[in-house]
């Protein structure tokens, strides 16, 4: 019975960290597209820093630590090829989320080190990854 309360949490995480995958660089699309120093872009600098400090980290962090802890309840996963394509793409999805750590500090340092249209591309890299994971997850290719 356990392991269902994992994998329920588990997914609960997933769907949280992945709003907040979708939606920061929508923000940060939004912000390059105002004023440096002017109001809503100190509104945009708070609603980023809200989102990845109090969503997307405790939600990524609940992700992996479920994940893992489904993989030691199940430990035959492992032999399994989807699985490492699976953790594989959850790592760049990961990468992602570091990323736009990144550069959420340099949005509140007023840096703007990517343009409106390159955040408009990265919106869809988690996108895709989050596509991959399901696709291995529910179908099990190899």
């Amino acid at each position: 019975m356990i392991i269902l309360w994992i994998k329920a949490l588990h997914v609960i995480a997933v769907i949280s960290w992945m709003a907040g995958l979708l939606y920061l660089p929508r923000l940060y699309v939004y912000h390059s597209q105002v004023e440096i120093g002017s109001a809503p872009s100190e509104i945009f600098k708070t609603m980023e820093h809200r989102l990845l400090r109090f969503i997307m980290n405790p939600a990524m962090i609940l992700t992996w630590l479920l994940g893992l802890s489904l993989l030691i309840q199940e430990t035959e996963l492992m032999r399994q090829g989807w699985i490492h394509a699976k953790l594989l793409l959850v790592i760049l999805l990961s990468g992602c989320h570091g990323f736009l750590a990144v550069h959420r500090k340099a949005f509140f340092l007023d840096q703007r080190l990517k343009s409106e249209n390159f955040w408009r591309f990265f919106n869809e890299a988690p996108t895709i990854l989050m596509i991959g994971i399901v696709i291995l997850v529910i179908v099990k290719p190899f």
